[in-house]
């Protein structure tokens, strides 16, 4: 079997510890998370991890099964790229003269779809959302001018099919 980039979804309730012991189980295995995002969810007192990796299709639903025994958990999903739509969010943050003296930056902004979030005296700061090869090419753009701060957040993801998670929690509230 061959390595594909996996997004696991795992709603779960909200209790101290998890995080910690989910990371357990991909460390356990020598399996990197290339990119991890926990929020509230679309269902009420219910977190969402989106945890993205590299590995196999086995591998992955061993993970999955890994994490749903664990007693927070409700329940786990695991889908390739083309099975979900996602996005990532960058904030560039450039000295500010720049943004007067080198007209190419202006063009790099407006031709990247990227915003202006924030100017201030000393910086001002660029916010781009895209997959991450376009953050990537905004950010090989910028370099050359002296990026004086970057960060980018880990993927959000939206599965393209109708996930039963809703419905699986109308059965179990209705037991």
């Amino acid at each position: 079997m061959e390595n594909k980039t996996f997004t696991i979804s795992v709603y779960s309730e909200n209790n101290v510890g998890l995080l910690n012991r989910i990371s357990g189980i991909f460390l356990k295995r020598h399996i990197n998370i290339l990119s991890l995002n926990v929020s509230e969810s679309e269902i009420e007192n219910v977190s969402r991890f989106i945890i993205v990796v590299d590995t196999t299709e086995k591998w992955v639903q061993n993970i999955v099964g890994q994490i749903e025994k664990q007693i927070e958990v409700i329940k786990a999903f695991y889908h390739i790229d083309e099975e979900t739509i996602f996005l990532e969010n960058a904030l560039f943050k450039i000295q500010s003269n720049l943004l007067f003296d080198e007209r190419e930056i202006q063009n790099i902004i407006k031709e990247s779809h990227s915003e202006i979030v924030t100017v201030a005296r000393d910086f001002f700061v660029i916010s781009k959302s895209g997959q991450r090869n376009e953050i990537e090419a905004l950010y090989d753009k910028l370099k050359p001018f002296g990026i004086m701060q970057f960060v980018r957040s880990g993927r959000i993801s939206v599965s393209k099919e109708k996930m039963e998670i809703s419905s699986l929690l109308e059965t179990l509230s209705n037991q």
